[in-house]
């Protein structure tokens, strides 16, 4: 298989698993009346009035891999000091803080969730951890050139 058809697999395959990972949490944090998937609908209204589920576990599935996509890339490409599950972890953190703290609430001039307190801030983070350590697990591809620069390295 060509690097580019491997890279795109490795992004489908990650951020399909990871994106089906994070429901069960959620569902656990929304029975335990926590605010989890605020903006998935927010999001799909821009495109859709009142979507449905279906449309919204779609959408959920399709931005699970684009968000998938720097960090394979990352794993991939750049020699990291860390496992591949603690780089996803990480990436879940900043990602959590970057696009659903920062981003989306200003674009949708809500409340950062920072001002909500623990409740509103744990349930996302917790889910965008699991997010990217699942991409870092189940993301295998490696670069073409990765074999040589280990070799480079000894």
């Amino acid at each position: 298989m060509q690097p580019i058809k491997q890279l795109l697999f490795a992004t489908l395959k990650s951020g399909t698993i990871a994106s089906l990972a994070m429901m069960p949490f959620a569902l656990v944090f929304r029975t335990l009346g926590l605010r989890v998937g605020h903006y998935g609908p927010k999001f799909a209204g821009l495109f859709v009035h009142e979507p449905g589920p279906l449309f919204l576990f779609v959408q959920h599935i399709m931005i699970g891999w684009v968000s998938a996509i720097p960090l394979v890339l990352l794993l991939s490409f750049a020699r990291i000091g860390l496992p591949p599950m603690a780089t996803g972890a990480a990436y879940g953190v900043l990602y959590y803080v970057a696009v659903n703290s920062l981003a989306l609430p200003l674009y949708f001039g809500d409340e950062l969730p920072w001002h909500q307190g623990v409740a509103a801030v744990v349930p996302s983070l917790v889910i965008h951890i699991i997010f990217g350590a699942c991409v870092g697990y189940f993301s295998r591809y490696r670069s073409p050139h990765a074999k040589d620069d280990a070799i480079a390295r000894e």
